[in-house]
């Protein structure tokens, strides 16, 4: 018969025992551990706090959670959709317009009927008061209320102006309800009742085909899915059951929305991603294991007399695991619940300054359950796979062994003679060979954070500002009407800058080089094709900015008036879309102007189309051309001024600014102007938030690094009280124990730093690089300045940490110490 040894209460209490007798070990270990955890909760509440703060903004930027609407409904549309049964839940609204009060040129303010639902979609439903029921009543946002002066009071009296059809009306309304306005948000409802829509819109004829930029009349609706899983799928399967498409060269073609806030629908998982938040959590087990193997390796080093009695009593090797296992378990208990707490609060905190550094304007904190779940399950599985090895070590060593074990390991070589031998050193450098292993585990922890840091730096310093200005902006200053700058409203010779302005601005010191950017709302047709155009006409200055990237400009024989350039589209990395070019170079095109007069160009070149250089605003089916402003005046009846670029002197840049923005605040509020430096501004915070997210992790990792080293010096020199107190009784003096302890700890650093800057450079080549070459306004630059820096203070610390830890451990005198029992 087989007997089974299972002294479960037995080695509980063992656990218990040997947690006791290690107090500085355990206090160690808990730190570790709690800083395995603090990175992984901090990780993840920095990480989940993003996703919730990206799609609440994108969701306010957008205008609302809805996961997707159908806009510019009829009434027969509306009926017709809104029982699908994959809708789960709907609001509604109807559009009136614009309101036209001269204190919204500068912010987008409309003016709607709209559900209780649909408020709540909005994000705008009253937080004060109620939605409207009566004909004279409104409901808006303090926002609206601040610009007119109103009193955030309910019965408050404010006067909108607007326009239905051709006619335009200004109401004195009574404020029924409001809420307050999200910064987020770049754009204000006003929300009238159903009987005012009744009253004023039953005459009014709406016909969709001439309602695709403001809708007055038509039905928006909004709605919910059973859950954000392929929005755009089943918005357009509800249009083919509902007997309609959604191609846009279709007759019974309706417009989907799909709320691209969800990040389950539009966030993809790229390679680069995978591999950069792969890398992040492999990194933080690697570190967390270097540091709790580290410790408990030391520890059952120091413990192997006991593990070698425990043999010697009947204690099996699964049980010495086991053992080992529950220490580091109990440890857990204490250390995990802490980094939970703490990471937590610091990722509550480096979240705010982290989300300062983007264009997001409101920071959610996110408390979802996943951040400690997560954290704690990989907190877990790192201390189990760091304390597998020591518990393997003490299960296989034997009572004999375990009698005769001191902490050194003999080097089986022919013993040389020399003179050198004695040297100090010489000995520092033979104490380190004494326990490799450990040795190796201190200079890996180090060096991590060096080069965690280092590779920070040559990220950031690689992005270029000029490629990252270049996607946005290409000129230092745009002036214009408040409304090219507002929500897409550049829509008729209301919305154009004024020549006054455009005189004061000639008429500033410091202007390099000029120009009209103009533009066509009317509505111009390409014969052979039936294709919409986004016409422009530019004067020499914008022209001379354009991207050119096939063909080439001869600007005399593009000034005859015989040629076009095409205006293509490009992604978010700079790359052109060529599936949106319509033409190739030479091609010919017909093109039907508004006096019914048609005219052929010939395609000489194709153009990036530039943000800042756009009227901001697509329209399907369109293709966008350019002519020379002077062929663009001759041709279109009413030319418009779209926008007026210029460039300045460097040394004028601030001088132009404050101008600019005393003018356009002043001396006409319906002006105002878009400058570099705020693309400059975003660009050094999207930098700033690299640095300081990687400066963290790599203080945090480094101060990990650091507690490894003092946990190995102190651990060293506890373990070897009686050899030190054998050398100082043959002649050595506490001066020269010192110093070989210095020299140790330098050697430390010294390798720890060659180390780092081998495989910096190596991670700089092989991983930096390659990731960062993705985007596309970075250019690689080697550096290793980041290790130079932090090198004397490496040094510092491995010639403090050791002298400490010998002044505080060794105040008993050698002939005490020579008496102690191994």
């Amino acid at each position: 018969m087989r007997f089974a040894n299972n002294n479960k209460a037995i080695i509980n209490k063992l656990t218990r025992k040997s947690i006791q007798s290690n107090k500085l070990r355990n206090l160690f270990a808990i730190v570790a551990i709690s800083l395995t955890t603090l990175l992984f909760t901090s990780l993840f509440t920095i990480g989940m706090g993003m996703i919730e703060s990206m799609e609440q903004q994108t969701m306010r930027q957008v205008g609302g959670y809805a996961h997707g609407g159908f806009k510019y409904l009829t009434k027969e549309d509306f009926n017709k959709i809104k029982d699908h049964p994959l809708i789960k839940e709907y609001g509604y609204s109807i559009m009136l317009n614009m309101a036209e009060n001269k204190e919204f040129l500068k912010h987008h303010t409309e003016i709607r009927y709209a559900t209780d639902q649909q408020a709540k979609m909005f994000f705008s439903d009253p937080t004060t008061g109620k939605m409207p029921q009566n004909e004279n009543e409104i409901a808006t946002d303090t926002k609206v209320l601040d610009l007119l002066g109103i009193p955030h009071k309910i019965g408050e009296k404010l006067t909108i102006e607007y326009t239905i059809g051709k006619e335009k009306f200004s109401k004195k309304f009574v404020l029924s309800g409001f809420c307050g306005h999200d910064k987020s948000s770049p754009a204000s409802m006003i929300f009238v009742s159903h009987k005012f829509i009744d009253k004023n819109l039953t005459d009014v004829t709406i016909d969709p085909a001439n309602q695709k930029y403001i809708g007055t009349g038509l039905i928006f609706l909004d709605i919910m899915f059973e859950n954000s899983k392929n929005i755009e799928k089943n918005l357009e399967k509800i249009l083919i059951d509902c007997g309609y498409s959604s191609d846009e060269n279709a007759q019974n073609y309706i417009p989907i929305g799909v709320n691209w806030a969800y990040l389950s629908t539009n966030f993809d998982m790229d390679l680069p991603t995978i591999i950069s938040v792969s890398s992040a959590i492999l990194l933080i087990i690697f570190t967390g294991y270097l540091i709790i193997y580290n410790i408990f390796q030391i520890s059952v080093m120091k413990d192997i007399h006991f593990y070698g009695l425990l043999k010697t009593i009947g204690t099996t090797p699964k049980q010495i695991k086991k053992l080992v296992k529950k220490q580091a378990l109990l440890l857990s208990i204490i250390g995990i619940p802490l980094g939970l707490v703490i990471g937590y609060l610091l990722g509550n905190v480096l979240l705010p300054i982290i989300m300062h550094t983007s264009t997001i304007e409101t920071t959610y904190i996110s408390s979802s359950p996943i951040i400690f779940i997560g954290a704690t399950i990989f907190s877990v599985i790192t201390v189990f796979i760091s304390c597998r090895k020591p518990g393997k070590m003490a299960s296989k060593v034997s009572s004999v062994e375990a009698t005769r074990y001191v902490d050194v390991t003999t080097i089986h070589k022919k013993k040389k003679q020399s003179l050198k031998g004695g040297k100090i050193h010489n000995m520092a450098f033979c104490n380190l060979l004494r326990s490799k292993k450990k040795t190796i585990v201190v200079v890996i922890s180090m060096s991590l954070s060096i080069i965690l840091l280092n590779s920070v730096f040559t990220l950031t310093k690689g992005f270029d500002m000029d490629k990252f200005l270049s996607t946005f902006v290409i000129t230092d200053f745009t002036a214009g009407n408040a409304n090219y700058f507002n929500m897409n409203q550049f829509r008729s010779e209301d919305d154009i800058p004024s020549e006054k302005m455009i005189q004061h601005i000639d008429a500033l010191d410091g202007i390099e080089n000029k120009g009209r950017i103009y533009y066509n709302t009317k509505y111009t047709f390409v014969t052979e094709k039936i294709t919409g155009i986004q016409l422009y006409g530019l004067e020499d200055f914008p022209l001379s900015q354009l991207n050119i990237f096939e063909g080439e400009i001869d600007l005399e024989k593009f000034k005859t008036g015989n040629y076009i350039i095409e205006g293509v589209y490009s992604d978010n990395n700079r790359n052109i879309k060529y599936e949106t070019s319509k033409y190739n170079i030479g091609d010919k095109v017909n093109i039907s102007f508004e006096n019914n007069t048609t005219k052929e160009y010939v395609v000489m070149a194709k153009a990036e189309l530039i943000h800042n250089m756009s009227v901001r605003y697509y329209i399907g089916g369109a293709c966008t051309l350019y002519l020379p402003s002077n062929e663009f005046i001759k041709q279109i009846k009413d030319p418009l001024i779209m926008s007026y670029v210029f460039n300045v002197k460097d040394t004028y840049i601030n001088k132009t600014e404050k101008f600019l923005k005393d003018y356009t605040n002043n001396i006409e509020p319906q002006m105002d102007y878009e400058s570099k430096q705020k693309y400059v501004d975003d660009f050094k915070n999207f930098q700033n938030m690299f640095l300081l997210v990687g400066g963290v992790l790599s203080f945090i990792i480094g101060f990990i690094g650091v507690l490894n080293f003092i946990n190995a010096i102190l651990t060293s020199i506890i373990s070897r009280r009686r050899e030190f107190a054998m050398l100082q009784s043959i002649g050595m003096t506490n001066k020269q124990l010192n110093k070989m302890l210095i020299f140790e700890g330098v050697f430390y650093a010294l390798t720890t730093l060659i180390l780092s800057i081998f495989f910096g450079s190596i991670v700089s080549f092989t991983i930096v690089q390659p990731m960062a070459s993705s985007i596309w306004f970075y250019k690689y630059k080697f550096i290793i300045s980041p290790i130079l820096i932090v090198s004397p203070i490496l040094i510092l610390i491995s010639i403090f940490v050791p002298l400490c830890a010998n002044m505080s451990i060794n105040k008993q005198t050698i002939v005490e110490r020579l008496r102690e029992i191994e």
